[in-house]
């Protein structure tokens, strides 16, 4: 069922790009975190940033995957991580490979539906905590993976879920973000990706990749002639139409909640679901603003971030009982 959301932007922040772009620097939110190195089953590895002060093993732990070209310094990824220490829970990002600031081996790297190494981080971090209640949040291509995951694992470690502006049909925020002032995000991270893949490149010489980066000029070019073939596609629709989540919500028997702004500068209509598709898990929260991954609230001069609120008081009503070591 789809729901309309209780947010509401205020006056001065009801344009979404104002939402998507000064909720990146009015957000001072502070964080320590502590790096852990998992290595791969396939000699890769993944950095995790564990926040600090670690809380007692006994509580909930909360796993976080960022979006496109993100890591543990996003300001999202701040603010959230403080939200959830500040509930006494634990809170942990996963980087997907070469994001954390250091390259990683691979010329493989991660994409919208790679759910390989969160399968692998989750049922690790079970293992290692056997009773303790855990969660997982994702932000834009990361929640777009969480739902391929939830999708794939019916029966996963997962108490609850919850997924925060995904680009759920891939295609049409492909185009979305390569018109009018979206180019403009499409640019920032255009040169992040151009930027890592020479990276890539000069690391692995013996690869003979045929391209010319410099005549790259949209994200949807970039994945057909480097995402895509990298890893496994025929070319970018292909991997479009394989790891969209959208067809996969009625897969979802996790309970999951997805948040997402009609007015998001990265998507179009096409990524919200027909109301009728969904299964009883998915709960669609709809805002008519926010932005992507905004939802600022209050005045400019302290503003409040609305999903550092109805987030944890989300997962807070799907914790099953559990009690604090003494």
């Amino acid at each position: 069922m789809i729901h309309p959301s209780r947010f509401t932007s205020p006056w001065w922040a009801a344009n979404p790009h104002v939402q998507t772009i000064l909720a990146k620097y009015l957000r001072r939110a502070r964080i320590r975190t502590r790096r852990e190195r998992l290595e791969l089953p396939d000699g890769d590895f993944v950095d995790l940033a564990w926040a600090l002060p670690r809380q007692d093993e006994s509580r909930p732990l909360v796993v976080l995957f960022h979006g496109l070209e993100g890591n543990a310094d996003s300001h999202y990824a701040r603010g959230m991580m403080a939200a959830l220490q500040q509930r006494g829970w634990q809170a942990v990002l996963m980087h997907f490979r070469g994001c954390s600031g250091e390259p990683n081996r691979h010329l493989q790297a991660y994409h919208s539906g790679a759910i390989e190494d969160p399968r692998y981080v989750l049922e690790l971090l079970r293992r290692r905590y056997p009773e303790r209640p855990m969660a997982a949040i994702g932000y834009s291509l990361g929640g777009n993976m969480l739902v391929n995951y939830l999708a794939a694992q019916p029966r996963n470690p997962l108490c609850t879920a919850v997924v925060i502006s995904a680009p759920l049909q891939l295609s049409a925020c492909a185009d979305r973000i390569n018109g009018g002032f979206s180019r403009f995000y499409q640019r920032y991270l255009l040169g992040r990706l151009k930027h890592n893949w020479r990276e890539r490149l000069n690391r692995h010489p013996r690869h003979q990749w045929q391209g010319n980066l410099a005549a790259i000029r949209s994200l949807r070019e970039f994945d057909d002639r480097v995402t895509a073939p990298v890893h496994g596609f025929t070319d970018a629709e292909d991997y479009y139409r394989r790891c969209s989540g959208l067809d996969r919500l009625a897969s979802i028997s996790t309970p999951t909640l997805l948040i997402h702004a009609a007015d998001d500068p990265f998507m179009t209509e096409a990524v919200i679901p027909d109301a009728s598709h969904l299964p009883p898990a998915v709960t669609y929260e709809l805002s008519r603003t926010g932005g992507h991954v905004g939802f600022m609230q209050g005045p400019p001069w302290r503003p409040r971030y609305w999903l550092e609120q109805r987030v944890p008081d989300w997962l807070d009503g799907h914790w099953p009982p559990y009690q604090e070591q003494a």
